[in-house]
């Protein structure tokens, strides 16, 4: 149980102002993806590139954690660098990358809020606000555990206010 509360406190709370976010961006074949495309459904936003080691460690995690859970929540990959479409495409394929892959051109602050250092990951609710934000890796297992806690205090629309909670007492 600890274990659970450490790795969830990981991610950082985001103001406790709901504020619904929404973006565009092009995906590999260069169609418009949104955000709200994925209204009802948890989207746990991952700003990655290729040549990142940690980014790369983590796509496995994704990708289970999209596959295992595609009735609630949807993985959006956004590639954060400055690369050749037909590398990206390659790259994708090679990772066997089954979430969504969106691109941006790497900037310190987007629609969502900063990114500083790669990987970061953001949450937004099935109402499309802004939950929690994580700069480094992510595991499928912290996701499952913050979602599942965010959903019993009272649904998902609920923001938090501090995603850290403190640890059991060992009295």
């Amino acid at each position: 149980m600890r274990f659970l509360v450490f790795i969830t406190a990981l991610f950082t709370a985001v103001p406790s102002v709901a504020e619904i976010v929404d973006f565009m961006l092009p995906d590999l074949e260069g169609k418009p993806v949104s955000l709200s495309d994925f209204r009802g459904k948890w989207v746990i936003v991952n700003y990655w590139a290729t040549w990142c080691p940690p980014c790369l460690d983590e796509i496995p995690e994704l990708v289970s954690l999209h596959e295992d859970n595609s009735d609630k929540l949807v993985v959006l990959g956004v590639d954060y660098e400055e690369v050749n479409n037909d590398y990206l495409k390659e790259f994708v394929e090679s990772q066997m990358i089954t979430y969504p892959v969106v691109r941006m051109d790497p900037k310190p602050m987007t629609r969502l809020g900063p990114v500083m250092g790669l990987p970061t990951t953001y949450i937004i609710s099935p109402q499309g606000e802004r939950m929690a934000r994580q700069e480094g890796p992510v595991t499928q297992e912290a996701i499952e555990a913050y979602i599942a806690r965010k959903e019993q205090q009272g649904g998902a629309a609920t923001p938090v206010s501090a995603v850290t909670e403190p640890a059991p007492s060992s009295h």
